[in-house]
């Protein structure tokens, strides 16, 4: 915006000073012109009285040099029947034929000659005839100040251009800091800074932006604050159904099944108390994962597997795990994956029947890893609806939230998230985790780009399962 102010104030005040310029340059040198032949008409006037009273040589001579102007003067006065020949003096310049001209036409006249012009003033004697007065005007004389006046015109006109150049520069500084001042605000409130305003200066346009930045800001703050506070209040009312759940766990006793359950307890207990902490920390988590952060991806699964393997045999659903024998490294926090991971399995054991077969594979390339939760279920028939957040499949106790964790977990790396149809003939969600931070991948074929990763690779362990067909 500056730079546009500028230029157009250089454009409008350059054409300005041409159309003004140009003009009076002219009118400049007309009037020069002017002031040089008025300088001669005077001069010829001088001679005129002499000669309408004598044409004696030596008296015309005399009153010419009286004049001071015999350098630049002559006089022509023609032949008489009492005179003889005509009688010429000074040095003649003009032509005969013009000086014949004048004689005839019995007005004034200029001629050009080599260095400059000469008037030819017509001037009647007592005879009767016409002599003619032919003063020489130098060329100098006719541009005489030409020059500087147009320097001058040309020094001003460059003047007023700086002027109004340096004027639109100011006003366009004084409309463009507001708007930059605007922008880093944006900038500022995306990156997580919930503190950043923005002066209230400038344009009452620009201002009125600003003021309505800053309300925005403040609204911002004020509902990230009531989520956070109702985060929290939400979260410590579980806290009742909790140790009333942990008193029942220790009541049942010694078994597999009862340390699962007590086991389960406390990890939604540690789940409840991070949620407080976190909604109640007013500083949000901007920063990015330092070198080093994440987790071993095949750790996780067979930790979560192990966990809801136990409720699988109880639903008598067979399940696998593949991939997941080796370490794999991925810049995921440890609970975040656990999470993503707990949402979809629980998905699967929410929404299709029991005895249902899953599946979890764990694929690890050169720049992704990715994780598949695969089910025999009847499918999800609309996959775009059910990544909405808030809307889930329309089944009961469906929220929309479990897909939403996985899909967040997965944009954090720079991934992606796919539902589509598995090999078991249900759903397969397929997650995609950046290794090193890049931009999403481009989305291929789901199908294409699962199976193309579906086959072992030679010499590599065997999956565990359990008794897939």
């Amino acid at each position: 915006m500056r730079w546009a102010l500028v230029k157009v104030s250089l454009a409008v005040t350059a054409m300005v000073v041409v159309a003004f310029a140009v003009p009076l340059g002219l009118v400049i040198r007309e009037m020069a012109r002017d002031r040089a032949f008025a300088g001669a008409e005077r001069e010829a006037a001088a001679v005129a009285p002499a000669l309408s009273i004598t044409t004696d040589r030596d008296q015309l001579e005399r009153v010419v040099a009286s004049a001071g102007s015999d350098a630049g003067m002559a006089v022509h006065i023609p032949a008489s029947g009492d005179r003889g020949g005509g009688t010429d003096l000074g040095r003649q310049r003009a032509t005969d034929e013009d000086i014949a001209a004048v004689r005839e036409m019995g007005r004034a006249s200029t001629t050009e000659v080599a260095g400059g012009s000469t008037l030819l003033q017509p001037v009647a004697l007592s005879s009767g005839e016409i002599a003619v007065v032919e003063v020489y005007v130098p060329e100098s004389e006719v541009t005489n100040g030409v020059g500087t006046a147009w320097a001058v015109l040309a020094a001003v006109g460059a003047a007023l251009i700086v002027g109004s150049v340096a004027v639109a520069d100011r006003l366009g500084v004084r409309m463009v800091q507001p708007a930059q001042r605007l922008v880093e605000g944006a900038h500022e409130l995306g990156e997580g800074k919930l503190g950043a305003r923005v002066p209230e200066e400038g344009p009452s346009e620009l201002r009125l932006a600003a003021v309505a930045f800053n309300s925005m800001a403040d609204q911002v703050v004020q509902l990230l604050a009531n989520e956070r506070e109702l985060a929290a209040d939400l979260s410590h009312r579980l806290r009742t159904p909790l140790t009333v759940l942990r008193l029942n766990a220790a009541s049942l006793g010694d078994g597999p099944a009862a340390e699962q359950t007590r086991a389960a307890v406390e990890q939604l207990e540690r789940e409840v108390d991070t949620i407080i902490r976190t909604a109640r920390d007013a500083k949000p988590q901007t920063a990015a994962a330092g070198p080093g952060a994440g987790c071993d991806a095949a750790e996780v699964v067979r930790e979560r597997m192990g966990f809801w393997s136990a409720l699988a045999e109880d639903e008598g659903r067979k399940w696998r795990v593949a991939g997941a024998d080796r370490p794999v490294r991925i810049p995921v926090a440890r609970a975040d994956l656990a999470a993503a991971l707990d949402a979809l399995l629980g998905n699967v054991f929410r929404h299709t029947a029991e005895g249902t077969a899953f599946a979890v594979d764990l694929h690890n390339g050169e720049d992704a890893v990715i994780v598949l939760v695969s089910d025999a279920g009847p499918g999800i028939p609309d996959p775009e609806a059910a990544m909405a957040r808030g809307r889930g499949s329309g089944n009961d106790g469906s929220t929309g939230l479990g897909l939403d964790i996985v899909r967040r977990l997965a944009e954090s790396t720079g991934g992606d998230v796919r539902i589509g149809s598995s090999v078991l003939g249900g759903t397969e969600v397929r997650i995609w985790i950046q290794l090193d931070g890049r931009a999403a991948p481009v989305r291929r074929g789901h199908r294409g780009a699962v199976r193309r990763r579906r086959h072992p690779r030679p010499g590599a362990p065997a999956s565990r399962s359990r008794s897939l067909p």
